[in-house]
């Protein structure tokens, strides 16, 4: 039996707060914002995973050694501005990590050749007027968010038809030193 699975790390409560309020000043879109307790930054995506493998990563993700580290919400954007699909807010210091975690997988998973630290904030469908859209997108303004990374995570996503619904198969604690 595959499973869906990903390695992210979540976003505490106290800066899903200061997210909604980002999502709140998007300007006009068809499409959905992600939800609060949906708000991850993705490390790696595995995608169909098999049963014996999980078990595998399982294992292989506890010999990494990582220290805590600090993020922080630099600036929005989206992939292309000409296919408008993602609206994300970069985080910073997360590409130590990323790589730790490719290393680790490297047997089983291919490395990623292009990660790009970022949060999806929303999905979006279709814009009327995308100089516009993209105009107010950047001019939002938001106070510093930041916040101390200490763990991550190895995630089951279950699709269902009111969007994904995220379980945690292994949390990872850092040690205690910083980077």
């Amino acid at each position: 039996m595959k499973k869906r699975t990903f390695i992210s790390i979540d976003i505490p409560k106290e800066i899903q707060k200061e997210i909604v309020k980002i999502q709140e000043k998007l300007p006009g879109f068809i499409g959905k914002k992600t939800k609060p307790e949906n708000l991850h930054l993705t490390l790696k995506f595995l995608g169909e995973t098999e049963e014996e493998h999980i078990y595998k990563v399982t294992e292989m993700l506890k010999e990494i050694k990582a220290s805590k580290y600090e993020t922080e919400a630099k600036y929005i954007g989206v992939f292309s501005e000409k296919f408008i699909r993602i609206i994300w807010i970069h985080l910073t210091n997360c590409n130590i990590l990323q790589e730790k975690i490719d290393t680790a997988l490297s047997s089983l998973f291919e490395k990623e050749t292009r990660f790009m630290s970022h949060l999806t904030i929303a999905r979006v469908k279709s814009v009327k007027n995308k100089k516009d859209f993209l105009e107010i997108l950047q001019n939002i303004e938001f106070p510093k968010i930041s916040f101390i990374v200490d763990n991550f995570r190895f995630k089951e996503s279950i699709l269902t038809k009111d969007g994904p619904i995220y379980k945690t198969i292994e949390e990872y604690k850092f040690i205690d030193s910083d980077i």
